[in-house]
């Protein structure tokens, strides 16, 4: 048995002096919102997990066959952070290519927080690690997430494994042999 129910009443509109009145619920101008935000930030530095952030370092040696910098140079010095992630096991599956790694990880920051301790914010080529784990993430891909209502907006980034060890990450430019007159 099916029911169609008809609503005959039409909703009165609010007046705008309500609207803009204390009785509304969620003001963009109050200061208090604000608040949300800082409990988010603690949250995420209670229970999230500690990362050391490496600074992808933006230099002139731009190829422009492979439109990409031919050594992606990261900051020595990690920013100790605190962040949001699922910890999963590395897998690695065989395809049409050969093996290929699979596990990708996202990671999530407060904005404020995360935009106050590196000075700007997160962008795709920046290097995470957890301090627990001997395996180090390039971030591909960043995302904004917000609740506005609360005031409260995360970072949601993207972050594939990876592979090169440290020494060929630290290797200089300059010492490879891969320029033309070299052979």
């Amino acid at each position: 048995m099916k029911k169609n129910f008809k609503v005959t009443t039409q909703v009165p509109p609010i007046p705008e002096d309500v609207v803009d009145s204390e009785l509304g619920l969620f003001d963009p101008n109050n200061p208090d919102i604000g608040l949300f935000n800082m409990v988010d930030e603690e949250q995420i530095r209670l229970s999230g997990s500690k990362l050391f952030y490496y600074k992808f370092i933006v230099s002139k040696e731009y190829d422009n066959v492979y439109m990409e910098q031919r050594n992606k140079p990261i900051s020595e010095q990690p920013i100790l952070v605190y962040g949001h992630y699922d910890p999963k096991p590395v897998e690695e599956g065989l395809g049409p290519f050969g093996i290929e790694v699979t596990s990708d990880q996202i990671f999530t920051f407060n904005k404020s927080y995360i935009d106050g301790k590196l000075g700007r914010s997160p962008q795709a080529g920046d290097v995470l690690k957890p301090q627990f784990q001997d395996i180090r993430y390039e971030i591909i891909e960043v995302q904004e997430d917000s609740f506005e209502a609360y005031g409260v907006y995360h970072y949601e980034c993207t972050a594939k494994i990876q592979r090169d060890s440290s020494d060929v990450q630290t290797t200089n430019l300059k010492d490879t042999s891969d320029k033309p007159g070299a052979y």
